[in-house]
């Protein structure tokens, strides 16, 4: 059987999956898949109705006979569906489809019969606020304007309401004002350039204002501190101007803005919307003439993302004491995370306060992370993983082989509908108790479904469910190509991880495939490295030629590095020669390499993987962390440079 089998097509697929079932079960199968697809197709002439009366998918077939009713069908009619799949996403499935039609219909009452709060998806909120106009206009006012307020064109089933809101005065000049400059923001010119014939002859110099800092975002300093009828349109243009014009020209916007802000009103939102704009910028692009008025508002504003900014600044530039200062303005919950409780004691340490510094990498150390296994690291302490472990007995096991949503699983992956089946699972995780949710963890990892079994423990937050978490699957694999290509298995197991959470068909939006996501590109530039045919786009989806690719690729990244586990995993990620390039500019220590990396996904994606593999490891020595070490002694001392590329 190919390791691959999901990607045959789904009649193979269904003859595999139900070989092994008995005559009867493979039958009622067989009449529910034909009759699924008649349903979604409205044929019902083709169903055999005494053949799936009693199938656990029958409520699959029922929701599309009741959905093609809409919106005939009556409220009551699909309350008692969704009341008797309450346990299924069939329900609020149904819900969303009742309200749309009925919105669309503009069967108002009958929408408010079936809706549960505010619906998800602009269209169908669209519809809920229309249905509320009558009988909750506030509620109906505050969600409409909501919608009005952005900067994209909204789906036609919001015309309803928008006309009747500015009917009723709650959209008015200032408010289509507002929503033109969030077009001009969005780059919507289309969308702006419609809202500003929308306008009076009283908005003609406020148009006038836009068109000419549209032209020239340093025209700002010369536009008159009231703007628009009533000056309604001054805030919006002031912001519109200054979030264009800090993109283009941080420094110069920085110049224009202090002549600018004492002469106009506005609101302290809009203010600090612009002053933190303005601060992150500064801060980003490293403008040395803009850092004392970025750290005051950054100390004004205590925005956590503009703190960790000004931590990194100061960690750049070696600024011990600074780093000390910008920690200790950080919120409680930010301050106490491991990685400045790590940065913080790295300050003490090279300010000489060592007793203290070990303070702050004790309580880094707690942290099951990048920076608390280095802090572990530093005083000599093996990491915390706080592992949970759970257990099932066979009743409770056997058990829950008889729940409906398990039994609604299967039964979809053995018709081959492989998206209804993580609906249904993850939807019932979501709603599980917290020991049901891992009552279905295990039965994922018995049944072998590495992938589910990883998203199953992020659903159900079971955040130190390590053994599901990080799975035993492909080990075998990871070990063999580990070895053959001399890359440490554990490595390659971090970096799976992370690229595909344990999904061997998992495909990303740039065309990166499988278990390591290697690019098809790649995967044919490897194959004619090792010698062997060129696997195709689905044949790499192959769990073990998957990883004996994305294993050889590490290797050579391994070999541009001297060997350095650090530098090849950013390397994978961002590819070699931007790491190149960090390490021509970079500190010299590892965690200031990390810390350096000017990528947040990067940054973010090294650290995740030197964490996994040290996890992974722990695994494999039940669970036992003593000895294991996320680095090596040599990638912790050696010095980040230039001097670590192999073609130096």
């Amino acid at each position: 059987m190919p390791r691959f089998l999901s990607l045959a097509p789904r009649t193979l697929l269904l003859t595999a999956t139900l070989a092994c079932l008995p005559q009867v079960a493979q039958a009622d199968d067989r009449a529910m898949r034909d009759a699924l697809d008649a349903a979604r197709n409205q044929q019902w002439q083709k169903i055999d109705e005494a053949a799936i009366a009693n199938h656990e998918l029958a409520g699959y077939v029922e929701y599309h006979r009741l959905r093609g009713r809409l919106p005939q069908a009556e409220p009551g009619q699909i309350l008692e569906y969704i009341e008797r799949h309450a346990d299924s996403p069939l329900s609020e499935w149904m819900r969303g489809q009742a309200i749309a039609r009925y919105g669309h219909a503009g069967r108002f009452g009958s929408l408010l019969a079936v809706a549960d709060g505010v619906p998800d998806g602009t269209a169908r909120q669209c519809y809920y606020y229309t249905a509320l106009l009558g009988s909750d206009f506030e509620t109906a006012a505050r969600g409409g304007r909501e919608l009005w307020l952005v900067g994209r064109s909204q789906p036609d089933a919001c015309d309803t309401l928008f006309n009747a809101l500015r009917k009723r005065g709650v959209i008015g000049g200032k408010e289509i004002w507002e929503r033109k400059m969030l077009a001009w923001q969005a780059g919507e010119n289309g969308l702006a350039g419609y809202l500003g014939r929308q306008l009076g002859n009283d908005w003609a110099a406020a148009r006038d204002a836009a068109d000419l800092v549209q032209g020239d975002y340093a025209a700002i300093t010369r536009l008159p501190t009231c703007i628009g009828p009533g000056c309604q349109a001054t805030g919006a243009l002031i912001e519109a101007t200054m979030h264009g014009f800090t993109r283009a020209d941080t420094e110069a916007a920085l110049e224009a803005w202090r002549k600018v802000a004492p002469q106009v009103t506005l609101d302290t939102q809009r203010r600090d919307a612009i002053e933190r704009d303005l601060a992150f910028y500064s801060l980003v692009r490293d403008v040395r003439q803009n850092r004392g008025w970025a750290d005051d508002v950054t100390a004004r504003l205590a925005d956590p993302e503009l703190l960790e900014l000004r931590v990194r600044n100061a960690l750049a530039e070696r600024d011990w004491r600074g780093v000390i200062d910008w920690v200790h303005r950080m919120p409680d919950e930010t301050r106490k995370d491991e990685r400045w409780q790590y940065w913080l004691g790295r300050a003490l340490e090279q300010r000489g306060d060592a007793a203290t510094a070990r303070d702050a990498f004790a309580a880094a150390a707690q942290g099951r992370s990048f920076f608390g296994f280095a802090a572990a690291d530093r005083i000599g302490q093996p990491y915390n993983l706080n592992l949970e472990r759970n257990h099932f007995d066979a009743q409770t096991r056997d058990e829950v082989t008889r729940w409906p949503v398990v039994r609604r699983t299967e039964a979809l992956y053995r018709i081959g509908e492989n998206g209804l089946a993580a609906s249904e699972w993850y939807s019932a995780v979501s709603r599980a108790t917290p020991r049901e949710a891992r009552a279905l963890a295990d039965y994922a990892e018995r049944r072998g479904w590495p992938a589910k079994l990883v998203q199953t423990t992020i659903t159900g937050q079971m955040w130190d469910a390590l053994e599901w978490r990080f799975p035993e699957a492909f080990r075998e694999d990871f070990l063999h190509w580990g070895d053959m290509t001399g890359v440490d298995p554990y490595l390659l197991m971090g970096i799976a991880r992370r690229e595909s959470a344990y999904n061997p068909e998992a495909l990303s939006p740039a065309g990166a495939r499988g278990l390591m996501q290697v690019m098809p590109g790649t995967a044919t530039q490897l194959s004619r490295q090792l010698g062997i045919s060129d696997p195709g786009p689905y044949g790499v989806l192959d769990p073990a030629l998957n990883i004996r690719l994305g294993s050889t690729y590490i290797r050579d990244m391994m070999a541009r590095y001297r060997g350095n586990r650090l530098a090849a995993t950013a390397a994978y990620n961002a590819g070699p020669g931007r790491v190149d390039r960090w390490l021509a500019e970079a500190p010299e220590e590892f965690d200031l390499f990390v810390e350096s990396i000017p990528f947040r996904e990067t940054r973010n994606y090294v650290q995740a993987v030197l964490t996994y593999r040290a996890i992974f490891e722990s695994l494999a020595n039940d669970g036992d962390s003593q000895g294991v070490s996320m680095l090596s002694q040599a990638e912790k001392t050696v010095r980040y440079d230039r001097s670590l590329l192999a073609r130096n």
